[in-house]
């Protein structure tokens, strides 16, 4: 789908932030402008969706989701399992505090990031306190889960279908 606004209407891929039984609170990962919907079309937190939101008449200050091209729920986890060897390898060739993003055959996206050994669980939490920003970037690379690994000096943030 192609991000788009026509008419006032919103076309994209938007996170769920918020959701209750009235209402729920969409972010457009793309713009990161934030859309309240007036009421809740079933939506819950941390759901990615791909559609049309619009302005309701005649305040505009609520809005609508007035298309719904696909809806997934998406989930952030830490694995147990450690770095594979090939995550392993792209750490130790660059420096503490580097990040390198490398496509998945397939879909989604690996991040490798280097840190210092005695801050690797911190950096772990880090990603997982950063809720909104992970998820946000699942959607946008249209995948539904998000998979932590790590072990000393390694965090390997995985975008998996």
């Amino acid at each position: 789908m192609s991000d788009a606004e026509i008419d006032g209407e919103t076309e994209g891929t938007f996170l769920v932030t918020h959701a209750d039984d009235d209402s729920a609170v969409l972010r457009d990962v793309d713009r990161g402008q934030v859309h309240t919907l007036s009421s809740n079309p079933g939506l819950s937190v941390d759901d990615a969706v791909e559609g049309v939101v619009a302005p309701e008449p005649p305040l505009e200050v609520t809005a609508e989701l007035v298309e719904v091209e696909e809806r997934r729920p998406l989930s952030i986890d830490e694995s147990r399992e450690p770095p594979t060897k090939q995550e392993r390898e792209i750490a130790a060739e660059q420096s503490v505090g580097e990040l390198t993003k490398q496509e998945r055959a397939g879909i989604g996206e690996i991040h490798v990031i280097s840190v210092p050994e005695d801050e690797t669980e911190a950096a772990v939490e880090d990603v997982l306190d950063d809720r909104e920003a992970t998820l946000g970037r699942a959607a946008r690379l249209g995948v539904n889960r998000v998979e932590i690994r790590s072990e000393p000096g390694v965090v390997s943030v995985r975008y998996l279908p």
